[in-house]
């Protein structure tokens, strides 16, 4: 009677460790992969910035149509045309040439080390977004890209994911298309990295961070929440909303060596649990 309780206790025992084990294996390894985030494109000073141009900014329509929400500026030609039309919250850095020049030069970094990474998927040229939902990753077209009706951003519950839009050539969306962000999604983590010029379409809504070689045209009634970088040519603007997109903050995503150092520190437990079951079981044969 002593046996068989003490060889059901044993038993019971184990069975908890292994379960637990197992348990912390489910949770962990689904988690390394979604948790290995890819890195974020760090835009420096010109991440300070809603609007920036290499050879100015041309903002056409009526007085006070078109809001910027954060800083504008124009480097190195310095000139900002139609700023009457603009309710700007923020402030236009352009007479700081200083200023400009690093926010420029924070530019072209950023530009370089995002339309240097490895695609993580590839399209044949000239790419239709519309329809499609990216999950975190670097998207490669050699040549454009364009956009009719929605495309969709999903986080996947992470928070911190990164999206890298590369276009070899142009960025055209087309009028009233969308851009919609779900399951945690941000517009300050998504990168379109424009070879040439980016055209955004009338009444069409953009999310995301424009980073284009030359130039970027908003058309009448175009919302975008993020910013519009041009590093070599002009931003024209025409009865926008352009609001520089900023992060939630959000607690720290856990490094993959993390899951993993919890997993090796209950691998004994699992070690323990096989070596108390043998004996166990031999009893009971």
């Amino acid at each position: 009677m002593k046996k068989t309780l003490l060889r059901t206790t044993v038993d019971f025992g184990a069975q908890r460790m292994l379960m637990g084990l197992m348990l912390v294996a489910a949770i962990t390894l689904p988690l390394l992969g979604a948790r290995a985030s890819l890195a974020t494109v760090d835009l420096g000073t010109a991440g300070n910035f809603a609007v920036l141009a290499g050879s100015g900014i041309t903002v056409v329509g009526a007085v006070n149509t078109t809001t910027i929400t954060g800083d504008i500026g124009a480097y190195p030609t310095p000139a900002v045309t139609g700023l009457g039309n603009v309710v700007l919250n923020g402030v236009n850095q352009t007479a700081n040439s200083g200023l400009m020049l690093t926010a420029q030069n924070d530019l072209t970094t950023a530009y370089t080390g995002a339309a240097g990474r490895p695609a993580t998927t590839s399209y044949a040229p000239v790419v239709d977004l519309g329809g499609l939902t990216l999950t975190s990753g670097v998207y490669n077209d050699p040549t454009s890209f364009s956009l009719m009706g929605t495309l969709t951003f999903d986080a996947q519950g992470d928070p911190n994911a990164v999206f890298i839009i590369q276009a070899g050539s142009t960025l055209i969306t087309a009028a009233d298309s969308s851009v919609l962000l779900i399951n945690g999604a941000q517009a300050c983590h998504i990168f379109w990295v424009v070879g040439s010029s980016a055209t955004l379409g009338t009444d069409s809504g953009f999310m995301g961070n424009i980073l284009a070689l030359t130039s970027i045209t908003a058309d009448t009634g175009t919302t975008v929440a993020g910013r519009l970088l041009a590093e070599n040519g002009a931003v024209t603007l025409d009865d926008n909303t352009i609001t520089k997109a900023v992060c939630n903050s959000v607690g720290a995503v856990p490094e993959p060596t993390t899951w993993f150092a919890g997993a090796l520190l209950l691998l004994p437990l699992g070690v323990s649990a096989l070596r108390k079951l043998r004996p166990a079981r031999g009893k009971a044969a």
